[in-house]
């Protein structure tokens, strides 16, 4: 599970290649409670999970062009420690890089993180097997934040209050993994390094032409997940992609392509239906591989990217979680053809895989 420190090694790089700027550091507490998105997770739902959120932001000023066209947003890191009040739950305490995104003459603020989380209590068939919502002690972890946000009321001192969610999950890397989301308020202190000196904002004239031509993608993605059943063990799963993406703009860009899945936890679980279920005539020598077409599309940011993929299975011989896919992750460009990316694949709100891939532009 190490290997999901790459994602937040990879958020990084993009964020904090800019010139010198601003740092603001903030501190919030929060108070709330856990959803239930899943009838399965209600024997944990028994108190009020609360904890504190601590952060790192470097502010932008318009030093590349992406920062004006974005509204100056901040790049930072946070560190959240959450007491679940569960002792079946116990404690999680998580790492992530965040943007900071602003609006209304920038009094409210969107925070978007994603990291990586340690849990102390994960499920034990013994001694914890009622935690069916945190099959590993690693959890990749997603938060998000809506604030009005004060800066500098006196001094460099400044306020912030707001909703939070935190969600927690490991993406099916073992079972089980039903998940937590936590829906929270919050209020907390921000705070100026610089003391409250304001820096102008610049603007610069980009005369680029982001109106290309279409171009060919190939990508190849991998990792280690598990199906829902117990005990069945960990398998790794490979994926090849090939798509075509028009880019339009500054922004945006869509893609059409095709995914083939060589997903191995599916053979197990093919096989386990088959002995286990006989009544869904299930047979053991039925193939697991699977086809899908999909569209897509990509906000552009700077030298990193967010990537959306609504998909179909077309070659679909075993069903799981129904013939509709979807991912979305982060993509970061090293040169004008290569990438590397890290995605969520899921069905609707069902997680299947992390999948980290790399992959080349034609």
């Amino acid at each position: 599970m190490n290997i999901r420190i790459l994602f937040i090694a990879l958020f990084s790089v993009g964020c904090f290649a800019q010139q010198k700027s601003k740092i603001v550091i903030d501190a919030n507490q929060f108070y709330g409670s856990i959803a239930l998105h899943n009838n399965s997770i209600a024997h944990l739902i028994s108190a009020h999970p609360a904890g504190l959120i601590l952060s790192y932001n470097k502010k932008t000023f318009g030093n590349e062009a992406w920062e004006q066209l974005y509204n100056y947003p901040d790049l930072g890191y946070s560190f959240i420690y959450q007491d679940m009040n569960n002792s079946t739950l116990g404690k999680n305490y998580g790492a992530y890089a965040h943007y900071n995104f602003y609006f209304f003459k920038r009094n409210v603020q969107l925070r978007v993180g994603q990291g990586i989380a340690y849990t102390t209590n994960p499920y034990d068939k013994v001694t914890n097997f009622r935690n069916n919502a945190y099959g590993s002690d690693i959890l990749s972890s997603t938060y998000a934040m809506v604030n009005y946000h004060k800066e500098n009321i006196y001094k460099g001192l400044g306020f912030k209050a707001g909703l939070t969610l935190v969600h927690y999950s490991n993406a099916n890397f073992k079972a089980p993994n039903t998940s937590t989301n936590t829906i929270a308020l919050n209020a907390g202190l921000t705070y100026d390094l610089d003391g409250g000196e304001k820096l102008p904002y610049k603007t610069i004239t980009d005369t680029t032409n982001y109106n290309q031509p279409i171009h060919l993608n190939v990508a190849f993605r991998g990792g280690v997940n598990e199906s829902d059943v117990i005990g069945l063990g960990q398998s790794p799963f490979y994926i090849l992609s090939a798509y075509s993406d028009k880019r339009i703009g500054r922004k945006s860009g869509f893609q059409l392509g095709a995914d083939v899945f060589f997903s191995k936890f599916l053979k197990e679980l093919i096989t386990y239906n088959s002995i286990a279920f006989p009544e869904k005539n299930v047979d053991a020598n039925d193939d697991y591989k699977r086809v899908g077409v999909f569209v897509g599309h990509e906000l552009y940011i700077n030298k990193m990217s967010v990537v959306t993929q609504l998909g179909y299975y077309v070659y679909y011989p075993f069903d799981f979680e129904g013939r509709m896919y979807n991912r979305m992750g982060l993509k970061r460009y090293f040169g004008d053809k290569m990438f590397a990316a890290i995605t969520l694949k899921s069905h609707a709100a069902k997680a299947e895989a992390v999948e980290f891939g790399v992959g080349i532009r034609f």
